[in-house]
């Protein structure tokens, strides 16, 4: 599966100028890639404090996502801000050509970002499926909890893809976590992070990567860089991998206890 990283500023508060540019940069890569992976709240950045900014799910961002999947062929992976009822989640999302999206709701919320105050945690582990392929997405604060993320007969996946919005000065842990949660679920692990400044100023160098299951980052973004790169994943190999080394099949049972607050 060919899959594009898409590492980019992105506009405070600015929806519809973030959704114009990605448009553009999906028509640039036109029949190159089954998808592409876009940053956290890609249409608005992290603005959390702006719960006005939260538009139905269904409305007119993921309308507009809809319709970028059918026109350039390809699955777009991302957050954005959801109102759902009268609750706020961080919905993680596929929208693929001519079917119905998939998405997930954010389950390990951001306090010291303000993300608790306004938004509700999801509960659901999900596993998505496009053209055959498993999928795990996480949203961002979610990679620092393995156990969430941990891959087992119910939860088996070939591809972990993480999106952000995580600051420089804490780049360090994204290097090391990304590569950890690729390494102990025998998995491809993604990740996409924004670089520039956002409207809170703080500063974001990207180190969007893309990790194969000899822990190689086969994407290549160098600190600042904006543009995309395209990796391309062979599953097969990927599970004759699983095959030769189970270590993942061997990990402790357990089961999660859900004992959080919902906003």
């Amino acid at each position: 599966m060919r899959i594009a990283l898409l590492q980019y500023p992105i506009e405070w508060a600015e929806p519809q100028v973030n959704i114009g540019l990605l448009d553009e940069r999906l028509r640039a890569i036109a029949g190159q890639a089954e998808m592409a992976v876009v940053p956290e709240m890609f249409s608005t950045g992290f603005c959390t404090d702006r719960p006005g900014l939260a538009e139905p799910w269904g409305g007119p961002t993921c309308q507009a996502l809809q319709r970028m999947a059918n026109e350039h062929n390809i699955a777009i992976v991302g957050s954005l801000m959801a109102r759902d009822g009268e609750k706020l989640y961080n919905r993680g999302f596929l929208f693929s050509p001519d079917a119905a999206p998939q998405y997930y709701d954010k389950h390990h919320l951001y306090a010291s970002g303000g993300e608790a105050e306004f938004f509700s945690p999801g509960e659901e582990r999900k596993i998505f499926e496009y053209r055959g392929v498993k999928i795990r997405l996480a949203v961002c604060y979610d990679l620092r909890f393995p156990v969430w993320l941990r891959q087992d007969k119910h939860n088996l996946y070939d591809i972990l893809i993480v999106v952000a919005c995580w600051p420089t000065v804490r780049i360090q842990y994204w290097d090391a976590l990304l590569a950890a949660r690729g390494a102990e679920n025998h998995s491809y692990a993604i990740g996409v992070n924004m670089v520039g400044t956002d409207g809170l100023q703080l500063d974001y160098n990207g180190h969007s990567a893309a990790y194969d299951t000899w822990l190689h980052d086969i994407a290549g973004f160098e600190d600042y860089e904006q543009g995309t790169k395209i990796v391309d994943l062979s599953i097969e190999k990927l599970r004759h991998f699983r095959e030769v080394l189970p270590q993942w099949q061997e990990g402790d049972e357990y089961q999660l206890a859900h004992k959080r607050t919902h906003a």
